[in-house]
């Protein structure tokens, strides 16, 4: 009986516990803290299998290539935090519309994700396409009006991989956070991209980006806001909308001919060109490094002033600075900007979570971490349906 009680408790936690905390942890950064500072953490997605992996007719290998395993990750959370594998990533474009092209190749690749889940013991995938129907990385060499098609297709492919896994198995999507970018998110595909996944992992960062040519903040409380108001007038369900944090810093360098201008009003100046207008390559003008990286020798100074003398904007919501000396311009959520979120936005909007990229990025302090999970523990209690089912004899608080 007291067997049957934990896995009943169990069970109850991926459907009554509705309020997600989802991690990403990364290749690049994997570094998870000791378990009292992921204790509120519900999903972790492992970041990232190749989408190519899954197009492969003759995919018998049960040696999946991710950095990790499962196995050796699921140790590291509570008990009943979900352990998904994440697939695709900025970039990875091809696989994806290679699979999503018809109805023999999207079966094929369900399968194969399938088979993945089953090897690996996941318990889900994350696709992360970026982005179905134009303007990911290639934007330059293969125009939208190439990709069109991938607007219809990619519900489609959702739902085959719906249709291949077990029912209590789950899908998440990553999916853009700038409107521009939402071009496969519309009101007459959302509900159907709605009914196949259990939730979505809206990319409220990277809103600045070296596309655009005026600084705004990457991660700002406002185009956070933009965000998803987009996705609830095009039929998401709140609760099944994760606002994004990203705990790392990003940098662009602005015009010389323009330092006036960006003195005076340092969030709308205009910014150098920050990639090739005909490849769409990145020009070395703008930048990201996460807290866990070694600042960069040559931006090491310029990011030292804008610590001590960056400030939050109370208009756009966000930390920023402008460097005159070097002509930068940075853009990062401090923990107490990741603060300011919860009430303005999640409680607001009575989304259904939170995630991060990611979580290793936030070592070696732990600091953004640490405010997201004290926000959680503040507004966790307030919100409806998020305390666990008093049959377990317990709260979202405490111990198994």
């Amino acid at each position: 009986m007291l067997a049957y009680g934990i896995f009943l408790c169990l069970a109850l936690f991926q459907r009554v516990h509705s309020f997600k905390c989802v991690m990403y942890l990364t290749g690049q950064h994997n570094v998870v803290p000791e378990l009292s500072l992921v204790s509120d953490v519900t999903h972790v997605a492992l970041a990232f299998m190749p989408s190519s992996t899954f197009n492969r007719k003759d995919n018998n290998t049960s040696d999946w290539p991710l950095f990790t395993t499962v196995n050796e990750v699921r140790p590291k959370f509570s008990v009943g935090t979900s352990i998904i594998v994440a697939v695709g990533g900025w970039g990875d474009t091809h696989g994806f519309s290679e699979a999503a092209l018809t109805d023999d190749s999207r079966k094929l690749f369900a399968q194969n994700i399938k088979r993945m889940v089953e090897d690996t013991g996941a318990d889900g995938v994350d696709v992360d396409w970026e982005y179905p129907g134009g303007n990911g990385d290639d934007y330059k060499q293969i125009p939208n009006s190439e990709k069109a098609w991938e607007v219809e297709a990619y519900p489609k492919l959702l739902e085959e991989i719906r249709k291949a896994l077990a029912p209590e198995k789950l899908i998440t999507a990553a999916v853009p956070g700038l409107p521009r970018d939402m071009i496969a998110f519309t009101k007459d595909t959302i509900p159907t991209i709605s009914a196949s996944i259990d939730f979505f992992n809206v990319m409220t960062y990277d809103l600045m980006n070296r596309r655009d040519t005026i600084t705004k903040h990457h991660t700002g409380l406002q185009l956070s806001i933009d965000s998803i108001n987009a996705y609830l007038e095009n039929g998401a369900p709140s609760e099944k909308l994760n606002l994004g944090f990203a705990y790392y810093i990003k940098w662009f360098k602005t015009s010389h001919l323009h330092d006036e201008e960006c003195a005076k009003h340092p969030i709308g100046c205009q910014a150098a060109l920050m990639e090739d207008p005909s490849t769409g390559a990145d020009l070395g003008q703008a930048g990201a490094f996460s807290w866990h990286d070694e600042v960069p020798s040559e931006l090491a100074a310029s990011f030292a002033r804008a610590k001590s003398s960056g400030e939050y904007d109370t208009v756009g919501g966000g930390y920023y600075f402008w460097d005159l000396e070097e002509r930068i311009f940075w853009s990062w959520d401090t923990p107490e900007a990741i603060q300011k979120k919860f009430p303005a936005i999640m409680d607001e909007k009575q989304l259904g979570g939170v995630f991060a990229w990611g979580l290793g990025e936030d070592a070696p302090e732990f600091a953004h971490l640490q405010a997201t999970v004290a926000s959680l523990q503040k507004y966790l209690p307030e919100r409806p349906g998020d305390q666990w089912d008093t049959a377990c004899g317990r709260n979202s608080k405490d111990e198994l």
